[in-house]
């Protein structure tokens, strides 16, 4: 075992360090963490980094070379960051074309890892593995641009020069399946990937129904337990409405911490149900007979330097200004934000009326079909507002960054809210986008993103997400085959 100077002194010494990269705070976390490691029975560690899509990659190390990496970080291929749903590489890395504006990320060359020390986790399911998340940088050691945590961590920057916290709660909707095909034939691996056949576990449309629960513990405590032992603030764990339908919903803290949260939870099901044989969907609303739609809803509420929620309301009930305006905020970037909170072609199939889904740009008082549901009384200190547009498979980074840019937006522009709706799926009232290329427009004319995040990220962030709706808009469909094979 290697003292813990010369852990220091390598990680101190390094090119992390050179690069400006490492903090004296920072240097003194990935010391400890080296030292417990370097005492742990752990023999890998799974470098990691949530890329565009919110799905975690990296590469799995010994234990052994963790100082090195704390110290100097770990390259991965620049192509992870350059790709679309389906994996394929969407940019021109291999022509005189620029990548990217920001850099040219020509030739598939390298990108830099740069490990978050409180990022480590132990995997309960793998215990000889843990995981370590990383910022994702140029080799020169500048930000990317578009890298999810530094989008979210810009995001932040802005908040805190106004002197403003969020606190965010979580309530994550999916589905966990039994596979009926465990492993996939050779025909079966395409770009993307055949789905496996499944079946569900437990009936649905008993919505909260103990028996079903009971069916469902199993699963249920196995998900609990193993989120749990990783210091995840699980508050339930619920059978939704559909068939085999589970939502877990969190206690509340920084958006930071959640969103990392989130991308690790998602995994973390999807790992701990494949090794049981289950199959866990995080999409939105999967082609299964008698399925139910899953979103994901964001609590969210703003707080001062004394830590005073901005949005309780005083003794007349009504709004304060801070909530009027976050609110005001949500609702005139909506349009525009679809793109990061409903970032999939399946995901605008869940924007259906009186489904206990938006399809409105309105919010109401405790309204479940509102597309913000407001949930603020006097004198209550968990005052909140429930953005309930997001789908689950969206990458939390983006969308807790486009929660706080938004509402930003309202705050600067001294918006007001306009009256609560009642009828939240009134025709009348402006619709959310229909269909990912409507939503890829508006990200594409609006202005908040452009003006708070950079051409930079409003290009990269276009084309991946145009490649994905134009693969989506070129395959032939099962309507297509019946509407005009014999017709015509």
């Amino acid at each position: 075992m290697r003292p813990l100077t010369s852990h220091r002194d390598k990680i101190a010494n390094g090119a992390l360090a050179r690069l400006g990269l490492m903090t004296p705070e920072r240097i003194d976390a990935a010391t400890a963490l080296a030292e417990t490691v370097a005492t742990s029975d752990l023999e890998t560690i799974r470098v990691l980094f949530p890329d565009q899509h919110g799905i975690l990659r990296g590469k799995a190390i010994t234990a052994a070379a963790l100082p090195s990496i704390l110290a100097s970080g770990m390259a991965a291929p620049s192509t992870l960051l350059l790709k679309d749903t389906s994996s394929r590489t969407v940019f021109p890395v291999w022509s005189g074309e620029a990548a990217t504006d920001a850099d040219p990320m020509r030739g598939a060359g390298d990108i830099l890892l740069v490990p978050d020390p409180a990022t480590f986790h132990p995997l309960p399911w793998a215990p000889h593995s843990a995981w370590l998340l990383c910022d994702a940088h140029f080799k020169s050691g500048a930000e990317i641009p578009f890298a999810s945590r530094t989008v979210l961590r810009r995001a932040l920057d802005q908040l805190g020069a106004q002197n403003l916290s969020l606190t965010v709660g979580l309530e994550l909707e999916f589905h966990v399946l039994e596979r009926l095909d465990p492993a996939p034939e050779h025909a079966d691996t395409t770009m993307p990937g055949q789905p496996p056949r499944t079946r569900p576990l437990a009936p649905g449309y008993q919505f909260l129904t103990d028996s079903l629960y009971d069916m469902l513990e199993p699963v249920m405590d196995d998900i609990r337990r193993t989120a749990q032992a990783m210091n995840m603030p699980v508050r339930s764990t619920e059978v939704e409405m559909g068939p085999s339908q589970f939502e877990v919903t969190f206690e509340p803290s920084d958006p930071m911490t959640h969103a990392d949260t989130m991308v690790m939870f998602r995994t973390m099901v999807k790992q701990l149900c494949a090794r049981r044989g289950l199959h866990a969907t995080f999409m939105t609303r999967p082609r299964l007979d008698n399925i139910a739609a899953s979103g994901w809803h964001l609590h969210q509420s703003l707080t001062d330097t004394t830590g005073k929620n901005l949005f309780t309301p005083g003794d007349d009930g009504r709004l304060t200004p801070h909530a009027s305006a976050w609110i005001a905020g949500l609702l005139a970037h909506a349009e525009e934000s679809c793109l990061l909170t409903t970032p999939t072609v399946n995901g605008y199939k869940r924007y259906q009326p009186f489904q206990l889904a938006p399809d409105r740009i309105q919010w109401g008082q405790d309204n479940r079909g509102a597309m913000l549901r407001a949930l603020m009384a006097p004198c209550d200190p968990a005052s909140r507002i429930e953005n309930r547009v997001p789908e689950s498979a969206a990458n939390p980074h983006y969308v807790m960054a486009s929660q706080i840019l938004s509402g930003l937006s309202g705050l600067a522009r001294s918006l007001t809210a306009p009256a609560p709706c009642e009828q939240p799926y009134d025709p009348a009232a402006p619709a959310l986008p229909k269909s990912l290329a409507e939503a890829i427009a508006h990200f594409e004319t609006g202005t908040l993103y452009r003006d708070a995040l950079g051409q930079d990220f409003v290009a990269y962030i276009t084309r991946i997400k145009r490649a994905e709706w134009d693969r989506y808009v070129g395959a032939l469909s099962e309507w297509e085959q019946a509407e005009y094979f014999s017709l015509f």
